[in-house]
């Protein structure tokens, strides 16, 4: 059987982990680059660069888009 769309309800929640993960791996990453003394143009390309960091923008984009179109279905 094809998967079920997801519930908006289910994907508000799932929206809202992933950007608290987001969140919480910038955080790590900045916190690292100061442990560590880079400077902060370093740390901001350490950032900008993350692969996972990339990933999750990207999928919360997609989702974003989808929350957007089911909230006006």
């Amino acid at each position: 059987a094809p998967m079920a769309e997801p519930t908006l309800q289910e994907l508000n929640d799932s929206i809202a982990e992933l950007e608290e993960y987001r969140n919480r791996l910038r955080e790590d990453v900045i916190a690292m680059g100061k442990k560590l003394k880079l400077p902060q143009k370093r740390i901001d390309a350490t950032v900008a660069e993350h692969a996972e960091l990339q990933r999750l923008e990207e999928v919360l984009e997609q989702l974003l888009k989808q929350q957007e179109i089911m909230t006006n279905a």
